[in-house]
C-alpha cells in the first residue's frame, strides 16, 4: 500500500510540474538579453475563435434551478463573433482621435 501511495505522489508532482509550460514555448526557452528584446509581433500567434450563442432561452423558477450546467449548445445554435474591420481601426493620429458619431461611415 505504501507502494501504491509512493507511486501515485511521485505521480502528481510529476503532472504538476508540467503543468505550469506556457503555450509560447519559444519564448519561454528564452534567458537573459535573448529574453528581454524579444518581440512578440515577429512571432505570429494563431487567432482564437469566439463563438456566442445566438438565441438564449431564459430559464425561470425550477427550470433554472435543475438545468444542467455542463449543458453542451448545438453548433447550429452558436454565431462566430467578429471583432474589429470597422473604419476607425484603419485610422491612425488626429483622423482617428477625431472620429465620431457625425463622420460619414460611423457605424
Amino acid at each position: 500500500m505504501k507502494k501504491v501511495a509512493l507511486i501515485l505522489g511521485v505521480l502528481a508532482i510529476s503532472v504538476g510540474a508540467f503543468a505550469q509550460q506556457g503555450d509560447n514555448v519559444k519564448q519561454n526557452d528564452l534567458t537573459g538579453p535573448a529574453f528581454k528584446n524579444y518581440k512578440h509581433w515577429m512571432h505570429k500567434a494563431q487567432p482564437t475563435k469566439i463563438y456566442s450563442q445566438s438565441s438564449v432561452t431564459a430559464l425561470e423558477g425550477p427550470a433554472y434551478k435543475n438545468q444542467e450546467p455542463s449543458k453542451v449548445t448545438p453548433k447550429e445554435n452558436l454565431v462566430q463573433v467578429k471583432i474589429g474591420g470597422s473604419e476607425k481601426q484603419k485610422l491612425s493620429g488626429p483622423a482617428y482621435k477625431n472620429y465620431g458619431p457625425w463622420t460619414k461611415g460611423y457605424k
